[in-house]
This record gives C-alpha cells, sequence and structure tokens, in this order.
C-alpha cells in the first residue's frame, strides 16, 4: 500500500534560550512570533525558572531579532500579571497587526477555573502595551486558554482550547468570530478529542493554517509532552479525530511564514528554549489515518 503524505518538520534548531543573562535556567513555554514593520521580529512568550510553575507564571518574555533564526537579545518583560485586574497569571500570548497596532491575546485566568478569563492588551510598537480597559474578551471554562487568531473574509476567528462543559468533559478547541477584534460571538467547537477530564488536556495550543485549499490544525500535547498532530479539513471551523494527516516532535507548536516558506516552532518545560525547523505540507487528496 503507498504512503500516505503527511505534514512533516525537518531538524529542529535551537533559536533562543532564555537562560542567558539569568542565575538559573528559565524557560520559554506557549508563545509567539510577530514580524514589525521595522523588519524586526519579535518574540513574546510564558516564561519562569525552572522548573515547571505554570501557576507562577506571571510575566511574559520578549526578545527582539533581525532574523527569524536570530540572533535574538532578551528585553525587558513585556507584560505583568495584574492582580488588581483578577489575573492570576500569564499564559500563552497571540500577537497580530491590525490598522497599525499589535493587538495581545492571552490567557489571564482568574480565581475560577471554570471561568477563565482571554485578555487583550494593545500596543503602537510591540515594546509599551496597555490592557484592553472594558477587561476580559469573555470567560471559558475549564482553563480556558491558548488563544489564536486570524482573519477570515471580513471576520476575524479566536481558537483557544478548552474543555466541553465548563467543569470539564471532552478536551476541545473553541472558536468564536469577531468583527473588531474586541467583541467576540458565541462560543462554537472545532475540533473535539475522545479523552476527557479537566486540568491540561490534549487540544492545548491550538494554531490553524490554510494551504493549497486546505485547512490545518495543529494541537498537543499528542501523545506525550513533546508532541503536535496535526489534522486536514476542507473547512476552518470543523476537524475530526480521522483527519489526521501529520505528528510533529514539538511542544506548543507556532506556525511561522517567513521567505515563501512555512516554519514551526517548538518550546516548553525542560527544554532550553525555543527550536525552529522548516515545514512541508503533502499535495492535496486522499488517503489512509496517520497512525497515532
Amino acid at each position: 500500500m503507498p504512503t500516505r503524505a503527511v505534514v512533516r518538520a525537518g531538524t529542529f534548531t535551537k533559536i533562543y534560550d532564555p537562560t542567558v543573562g539569568e542565575q538559573r535556567p528559565w524557560y520559554i513555554n506557549d508563545h509567539t512570533i510577530v514580524r514589525a514593520d521595522d523588519g524586526r521580529w519579535h518574540l513574546f512568550g510564558i516564561t519562569h525558572a525552572e522548573p515547571a510553575d505554570p501557576f507562577h507564571e506571571i510575566e511574559f518574555a520578549h526578545a527582539v531579532a533581525p532574523d527569524l533564526h536570530g540572533p535574538w537579545t532578551k528585553r525587558a518583560p513585556a507584560l505583568r500579571a495584574d492582580p488588581g485586574a483578577g489575573e492570576t497569571h500569564l499564559w500563552a500570548p497571540h500577537v497580530i497587526r491590525h490598522d497599525g497596532r499589535y493587538f495581545m491575546f492571552y490567557a489571564g485566568g482568574g480565581p475560577d477555573r471554570t471561568r477563565a478569563a482571554l485578555a487583550l492588551a494593545t500596543s503602537p510598537d510591540l515594546f509599551r502595551w496597555t490592557r484592553a480597559p472594558h477587561g476580559p474578551l469573555f470567560r471559558d471554562g475549564y482553563d480556558a486558554r491558548d488563544p489564536m487568531v486570524l482573519r477570515l473574509g471580513e471576520k476575524w476567528v479566536m481558537y483557544y482550547c478548552a474543555t466541553s462543559a465548563p467543569h470539564g468533559g471532552h478536551h476541545v478547541v473553541c472558536y468564536r468570530l469577531s468583527t473588531d477584534l474586541l467583541h467576540w460571538g458565541e462560543r462554537h467547537i472545532a475540533y473535539s478529542d475522545p479523552s476527557t477530564g479537566s486540568e491540561a488536556g490534549n487540544t492545548e495550543s491550538p494554531f490553524v493554517v490554510r494551504h493549497d485549499g486546505s485547512w490545518y490544525l495543529f494541537i498537543g500535547p499528542r501523545p506525550d509532552y513533546v508532541g503536535t498532530d496535526v489534522f486536514r479539513s476542507d473547512s476552518p471551523f470543523r476537524f475530526h479525530i480521522g483527519d489526521k494527516i501529520g505528528h510533529i516532535r514539538a511542544h506548543a507548536a507556532e506556525l511561522v511564514h517567513d521567505d515563501d516558506r512555512w516554519w514551526v516552532t517548538s518550546a516548553g518545560w525542560g527544554q532550553g528554549g525555543v527550536h525552529l525547523a522548516p515545514v512541508s505540507f503533502p499535495a492535496r487528496g486522499p488517503g489512509p489515518t496517520v497512525p497515532r
């Protein structure tokens, strides 16, 4: 039987080490990379001293580089948790540019993990950040987090991970629609996994891209901490377990487009920083599901 073409990643190379300049090892977990108008690249991400301490991750790392591959220079933290705003941590920033401003979507948590806050800060230059004055964009559970936003026609789509019910259930990838990046509609489900629970699940770090007429969803950790599954669909709003078309050894994978090609990142607890690899997509066509 012929082998089905799948999404693949090349060799990963470390591009940023947050430990440089510190007295002890630090990590970067969920992160985002964006290119500024002046051509420089900016990296933002969850950061903390090793070992893993997710509920004390209260600042976003910031680094800048002239090229996607570096050299990356550490800058002052981009944002710190604001207890006065109800933030208990800062998780999983995602940054986009629109109308001359930069929008950073992130998870701010809160005391009630069944109503976790998805929040917004904006910046004119990627250095100075101001929280949206009206507070969180919306709340969801359980531990709703890891927002990712893309433009689709006249609307914006935000993907994020949660559970099928606020107190737990199937691990899901949710999405909401907006026309202005500030007001978001009702929750819908783009992907529902057979696994159930609360706490962290296997639909974290959702990232959706379009390539050659198909839509690809990257989620993990699956099945282990350093593991991301890729699913392909004809619709950006519906993916199924049988749509799997690849597996990449990456944690908190983000897709970055540069020089007419796609790159995929990997980071996380105990991973020594942020790593980057080229990624290739298959030609469109039918075939058997990739085994898990």
